[in-house]
């Protein structure tokens, strides 16, 4: 076991050192917007009486790669399959670059392959909450530092 900052565990992530799902890269750069943990801890206490909401993410199978498209995105269905006796499979053969060129709001985790994640938001975050920084793996362009 070994402390890292959220922007460390990233690059930890992208040097493949360590692996994190999707949901948990989306919550590293949530706290890549705070600059130390006082900040992070008076932003959970001013918000905590907001509210939240559950999600549930929708795989959308592209030619070149997945996205993880999240309530509020413009792709995500008004009826998504909660618990997946629908059997719904949502696919294109279309390329991720032209999904993301034809869109304009996102509320999404782009998966190129395991390694190569990057999320893409431009929603108001419900409940005062904080949208996560948009970071894609192979880039370093986050500046935390819990």
């Amino acid at each position: 076991l070994q402390w890292s900052s959220p922007p460390e565990a990233i690059e930890r992530f992208k040097s493949q050192e360590i692996w994190f799902a999707p949901p948990q890269f989306y919550e590293l750069c949530r706290l890549c917007n705070f600059s130390s943990l006082r900040e992070l801890q008076k932003f959970s206490s001013d918000r905590a009486l907001e509210g939240c909401e559950r999600w549930m993410p929708v795989m959308l199978t592209a030619s070149d790669g997945y996205i993880q498209l999240l309530p509020g995105d413009e792709l995500y269905p008004e009826d998504p399959d909660y618990t997946g006796e629908k059997k719904i499979i949502m696919s294109t053969d279309k390329k991720v670059e032209d999904l993301m060129k034809e869109g304009s709001v996102f509320h999404r985790i782009v998966i190129k392959n395991i390694n190569n994640l990057a999320v893409y938001v431009n929603i108001q975050a419900k409940y005062k909450h904080m949208n996560p920084l948009m970071i894609n793996s192979e880039c370093s362009d986050y500046h935390s530092r819990l």
